[in-house]
């Protein structure tokens, strides 16, 4: 079974569509594996639809959150500001092409537009969406430092003492947020690994790390 073109075809169905289309699809994996993605490649995708079949029943409209994740990084390009907008207009398109409702394009737009982590989402969707893009935070050690590494590695155009900075800045942005995680779930299974990680991840930015 290809579970992740089973999971396409199950969001499409339950917004409402006959079935996902396999030419999107592709469309999609395709971006997903471009040669410059280190973290926001299929790894990532396929870890949150991994975390989101262990939530969905905590969501209103599950199959929105799906496409949601599918569509959320899209586009990635580590020199541009713009990839979740053009993410979430591909899928607002998509949905629409699909002959689904405008009311559910529109949602599926806003989901998307979360995961630029720029304000606290304030729907049960949304903040389940951002807890599951926000899982690897939480990961065990040896997976998050992977993803540390893949983040160095999309940025590897940016100095490292610029890096180390900026980095620093949005890890501790996330620890200053008490609670970490919108919902109980991941307050339960992730918030105290998420705190120790980030807080090591950042001693390990100080300059006096070396590296």
């Amino acid at each position: 079974m290809n579970v992740h073109l089973d999971s396409w075809h199950g969001a499409w169905r339950d917004v409402g569509a006959a079935k996902g289309d396999e030419v999107l699809h592709g469309q999609l994996i395709a971006c997903w594996s471009e040669p410059h993605r280190h973290y926001h490649s299929m790894q990532h995708l396929s870890e949150c639809l991994s975390q989101f079949e262990a939530v969905r029943s905590l969501a209103e409209q599950p199959g929105e959150v799906a496409l949601a994740l599918w569509f959320h990084d899209a586009f990635y390009d580590p020199h541009r500001g713009d990839n979740e907008l053009r993410s979430a207009q591909w899928a607002h398109q998509s949905v629409l092409a699909a002959g689904v409702s405008v009311q559910v394009a529109d949602r599926v737009h806003a989901l998307v537009m979360h995961t630029r982590h720029a304000a606290v989402p304030d729907e049960a969707d949304a903040m389940l969406l951002v807890d599951v893009d926000l899982s690897i935070l939480g990961a065990p050690a040896q997976r998050y430092d992977e993803f540390e590494r893949q983040v160095r590695a999309e940025y590897a155009h940016v100095p490292l003492e610029a890096f180390r900075e900026r980095r620093s800045l949005i890890l501790q942005s996330f620890l200053d947020h008490s609670p970490l995680y919108h919902t109980a779930y991941f307050q339960t299974t992730r918030e105290a690994q998420a705190r120790l990680n980030l807080s090591e991840a950042v001693k390990k930015l100080q300059p006096c790390a070396g590296g």
